[in-house]
């Protein structure tokens, strides 16, 4: 006859199946989605080189840079009219059938499958007699099974000495939890009570680690930001837990710190500190992550970063005399300018900035500065003054000159604004 702490380890391991079954059906439905994803990317690349290799094969009497010649190599690519697409095919090693990266995830996908297959079957729970089950240690062996599986049993072994032959399970989880171990082994679960937020259980909040963990590790980043103390714990993810980061948010944190900063022009990160003392030591990927600052502040703050080193950019390649604060930044942004349209922008504006200045003194006109060419280029509120203001200083130059400009580049060569 099964004793009770059999029964229990039993409940315990069929409880455990059930949670391992579900984070696996779960792991192929994303897998799947990734091999997918990696399908698609490799069909592209492929599609990329038969077309460049049918555009090359076309006859020299083509000019290649024609719509009508890559109108034939798309063609030839596509059905197969030239032998450039079967050279492709057979000669590069870039099929979406056997891309390294379609392998692996098709790899991915094979594992998730299989351990769905390992958790299908449910375990067999026996039953045990009545007096097995008033056991003094029914409750004490059934929350052990429990916490082994955690791998956080010496939390549950200091209470064995303080249960009575009437203590509950429900009662023993509650003097668990009461313990000074527990709380600090699962510490944010305060952090969010106090914040107004339900405390997590064990395997949410171990199931919580584990997501972090796995994004910190796929970006690469140190492991000093994931490490495990005393019972496991990683105290570098409480306030996450405790302000209750989600997986998804915190891996967009991790991409803008590391795409939008980290690995952007070095423009980007001096307007960021710049703009942003508080930001300090250096530690940008640190300040995205702390849950206390919120996502759509950082993102506020990296994209005005990003407008100013644009700014700081075109100062080094033109020379020109380019200015940039938060206040300016923060403003061009809530205009709609993107960091590629502030590249563009600043890029003209540091071409004819210099020369505007020389012209306004010139011609005793009011100062053509960076202020007014932002107006203009990035179509603020006084583009259009802006723009009437450049055209007189150029068509007073034309009158001096007879029709002729020494104005070729930059913002005062532009016929309207916004056209970079």
């Amino acid at each position: 006859m099964p004793t009770q702490a059999e029964r229990n380890a039993a409940i315990a391991a069929e409880g455990a199946r059930q949670r391992n079954l579900a984070a696996a059906q779960a792991q192929v439905a994303t897998t799947k989605e990734a091999l997918s994803a990696a399908q698609s990317a490799a069909k592209t690349k492929t599609a990329d080189v038969i077309f460049n290799k049918a555009l090359a094969g076309l006859p020299s009497s083509y000019d290649k840079s024609t719509d009508v010649a890559k109108g034939m190599a798309a063609m030839s690519a596509r059905y197969g009219l030239q032998g450039a697409a079967l050279n492709a095919y057979t000669g590069e090693n870039i099929g979406y059938n056997i891309s390294e990266q379609t392998k692996a995830e098709q790899a991915a996908l094979d594992a998730a499958t299989g351990l769905v297959g390992q958790y299908g079957t449910p375990i067999d729970i026996p039953t045990v007699t009545a007096a097995a089950s008033t056991s003094k240690n029914s409750a004490y062996d059934l929350l052990l099974a429990q916490f082994k599986l955690y791998g956080l049993e010496a939390l549950i072994t200091p209470l064995k000495d303080l249960i009575t032959d009437d203590t509950s399970e429900g009662e023993l989880t509650i003097m668990l939890r009461e313990t000074p171990a527990y709380q600090k082994r699962f510490a944010a679960n305060k952090t969010r009570i106090a914040g107004g937020l339900r405390a997590l259980n064990e395997a949410e909040y171990l199931g919580m680690e584990d997501k972090y963990q796995t994004i910190m590790r796929n970006y690469g980043l140190p492991a000093s930001y994931y490490a495990k103390g005393d019972l496991g714990r990683q105290e570098g993810f409480e306030k996450l837990i405790g302000f209750d980061v989600s997986a998804t948010e915190l891996e967009d944190r991790i991409m803008t710190a590391q795409s939008r900063v980290l690995n952007a022009n070095p423009e980007v990160t001096t307007a960021l500190k710049q703009f942003y003392p508080d930001i300090t030591n250096g530690d940008i990927l640190a300040y995205t992550l702390d849950p206390t600052q919120g996502l759509a502040t950082i993102k506020k703050k990296v994209l005005a970063a990003e407008i100013g080193g644009a700014a700081l950019g075109a100062k080094m390649v033109s020379g020109a005399a380019l200015e940039t604060s938060a206040a300016r930044a923060e403003e061009l942004a809530s205009y709609g300018v993107t960091k590629d349209l502030a590249q563009k922008g600043y890029s003209a504006i540091g071409g004819g900035l210099e020369r505007g200045r020389q012209l306004s003194s010139i011609y005793q006109q009011p100062d053509y500065n960076q202020a007014v060419a932002e107006e203009e280029i990035f179509k603020l509120a006084g583009q259009t003054q802006a723009g009437e203001k450049r055209k007189k200083i150029i068509g007073l130059e034309k009158a001096t000159f007879g029709g002729q400009t020494g104005v070729t580049s930059g913002a005062l060569s532009q016929n309207r604004a916004g056209s970079y």
